[in-house]
């Protein structure tokens, strides 16, 4: 092992921060822009389902005045006489309000890009300089320690992140996610700022049962893995958000969704979401596999239920057990999202407290190299 270049340390660490600093700038983006365009979209949907409804009810129903005009089959509704009750003994529903109610915009269920919307171009256009910027960090990172750098938890959380914004941008490129950037950019802040105030660790060499080269098999696909759950984690609290909302407008509520006029249908997020746990899922049942194959390298056994390996199992059965649910028992919908965030949430335990307080032969995880 050569020298460790401290000063390519440092310059890697003044990247992380300024590649930090352009993600919070980029989720500021995103965030206004969900705040204004879903605003803006919403009332330009009720806007245009009221006059499209007016002009109809008058054409069909011209001879109409008076209280029976005003009634839910009125020409300021929105919807037929059938829809609102025409013999409900003279209760009437607000022809804003019941227009609005029907009126649940969202996005393209084929995520195709309808709209140009300045603040999500720049919080795109922010989030690929930053990935520039963080790019630097790992690769200094790595040439000053002259190896891989994901020996410890603060180099998997920054590559993690990296990886996160990467995934994110490069599927941009053909589908309009752009609804995820505030969680996503959010995501990876926290990840940015974890990495640096809880598992800070100066750049050095690696404790001898990393120096392998299972260490960039194992650990990548891992790596990796946990970016994909990550987007997927952001695509079921929307799901749930939009499932909600939509119920609630099943029911005749006012849409108050706001900002969930960008995000696609519940529907949408579920099939999309089911897809990429389906690669994610691949990628973790590659990174087990391939542990336990390093494990019988390094210490002569395949498994020997060490905390770290049985919480990679937890995780490995959560989703193995989603994706079975989903496309075999018809587990559709919330159950699925809710079982697809508790999945995530057990990498996050994975990670954090099981690494920390939990001793064991993946003890060097944590917050040291060698």
């Amino acid at each position: 092992m050569g020298p460790i270049n401290q000063t390519l340390g440092a310059y890697s660490e003044l990247f992380m921060l300024l590649a930090a600093g352009t993600y919070v700038i980029a989720f500021l983006a995103f965030a206004w822009d969900m705040a204004t365009s879903g605003k803006t979209a919403q009332e330009d949907a009720t806007r245009l389902a009221e006059a499209k409804s007016e002009g109809k009810s008058s054409a069909k129903v011209p001879a109409m005045s008076g209280a029976a005009a005003e009634g839910p089959g009125g020409p300021n509704s929105g919807i037929s006489a059938t829809a609102g009750g025409a013999n409900d003994g003279g209760s009437r529903v607000s022809p804003s309000s019941a227009v609005a109610a029907r009126v649940a915009r969202v996005a393209d269920a084929g995520l195709t890009y309808t709209s140009r919307r300045a603040a999500a171009r720049v919080g795109v256009a922010l989030s690929i300089l930053g990935l520039v910027i963080h790019a630097a960090g790992v690769v200094t990172r790595g040439v000053a320690a002259g190896r891989v750098p994901w020996g410890n938890m603060y180099e998997f959380c920054t590559t993690g992140a990296f990886l996160v914004v990467a995934v994110f941008l490069i599927v941009l490129i053909r589908r309009d996610l752009r609804f995820l950037g505030t969680f996503v950019l959010g995501l990876a802040v926290v990840m940015m700022v974890a990495a640096a105030v809880a598992f800070w660790t100066p750049v050095g060499h690696l404790v001898p049962a990393l120096q392998s080269y299972w260490l960039v098999i194992h650990v990548s696909i891992a790596v990796l893995s946990s970016a994909l759950f990550t987007l997927t984690f952001s695509m079921g609290v929307l799901q749930l958000l939009q499932s909600r909302r939509e119920g609630k407008i099943a029911a005749g509520e006012l849409d108050k969704g706001g900002f969930m006029g960008l995000v696609p249908s519940a529907l949408t997020l579920e099939t999309l979401s089911y897809r990429i746990n389906t690669i994610a899922f691949v990628g973790w049942t590659l990174t087990v596999m391939f542990g336990s194959i390093w494990a019988e390298k390094a210490w002569g056994r395949f498994w020997g239920w060490d905390t770290k390996e049985v919480w990679s199992f937890v995780i490995w059965v959560v989703y193995a057990a989603y994706l079975h649910a989903r496309a075999t028992r018809g587990w559709t919908g919330t159950r699925a999202a809710w079982l697809s965030i508790v999945g995530y949430l057990c990498v996050v335990f994975n990670f954090t407290v099981v690494n920390i307080y939990f001793s064991g032969l993946h003890s060097y995880a944590g917050v040291s190299a060698g």
